[in-house]
């Protein structure tokens, strides 16, 4: 098996999206500002979902399609193909020195993790979160919930509390028998401190390992997007392949590096 580095430029700028695993009618979102590269213009196909079986959202997953709320969705772009869906082989998952430090850092907290269910406390915790990332945004109680808890497949929160009994943190996951797939995570901007964001990936690794779930979905990673770099570090890692074949990586080629 080949194990050297993985660089996503090579995958062609012109290959088509995967076709979706079961018959499903697409539709075009439109062309709209990237929200990963400055000056690039997106699209997405889509469909909206009421319930989707576990497993075939996880083929869904497989074929490069991620999810919002109802709406699933598949990066469609002209002439682009820089999102490409990274995972974790959770078996082999071995934290770094940095990660094991902030584990460390949060070993007080207590991790409890059951259905996801929208409470004032939750919504209070996203808006102060959302206020501290995206200032000048007021989100809504709808929106938080239609956002993150209307969800068309199985999915599991993890909440993460300090002696006291403060939530500090809430990560959303969807499951199925082969994979536990991250959706979002928010947090007390008062202790950013803690790496609450790392520390969040490094506990749903270890839920998916202890219950046999073979691999962890991390969504996009984007090439030259700063904010989408973390998700390389929890190696080894995987990514999708033009193909639909996921082929191994040991590092990514930083922007403007040339790959080989």
């Amino acid at each position: 098996m080949d194990t050297g580095p993985i660089n996503p430029r090579a995958t062609p700028a012109g290959a088509a999206p995967l076709p979706p695993p079961v018959v499903v009618q697409l539709v075009s979102t439109g062309d709209h500002p990237c929200p990963y590269l400055p000056g690039r213009i997106a699209t997405n196909r889509a469909f909206l979902a009421e319930r989707i079986h576990p497993e075939i959202y996880h083929a869904f997953m497989d074929a490069g399609f991620r999810r919002s709320g109802k709406f699933v969705y598949q990066p469609a772009c002209s002439g682009c193909r820089a999102c490409v869906p990274i995972r974790v082989p959770v078996a082999t998952f071995t934290p770094s020195k940095s990660q094991r430090r902030c584990a460390r850092r949060n070993a007080d907290l207590t991790v409890d993790v059951a259905p996801a269910e929208a409470t004032d406390e939750k919504f209070d915790l996203y808006r102060r979160y959302t206020n501290d990332r995206h200032r000048g945004e007021e989100p809504d109680r709808a929106s938080f919930e239609t956002f993150l808890y209307d969800s068309p497949v199985d999915s599991l929160e993890f909440t993460y509390r300090d002696r006291g009994g403060r939530l500090l943190g809430v990560g959303i996951c969807d499951v199925s028998a082969r994979s536990l797939s991250s959706v979002y995570f928010y947090f007390d901007p008062a202790d950013e401190r803690r790496g609450l964001g790392t520390f969040g990936v490094i506990e749903e690794i270890g839920f998916a390992r202890r219950v046999g779930i073979p691999h962890y979905y991390l969504g996009y990673w984007v090439e030259g997007c700063g904010s989408m770099r973390y998700k390389a570090e929890f190696r080894p890692f995987e990514l999708l392949q033009p193909d639909g074949s996921w082929k191994p990586g040991k590092t990514l080629q930083a922007p403007g590096s040339s790959g080989t």
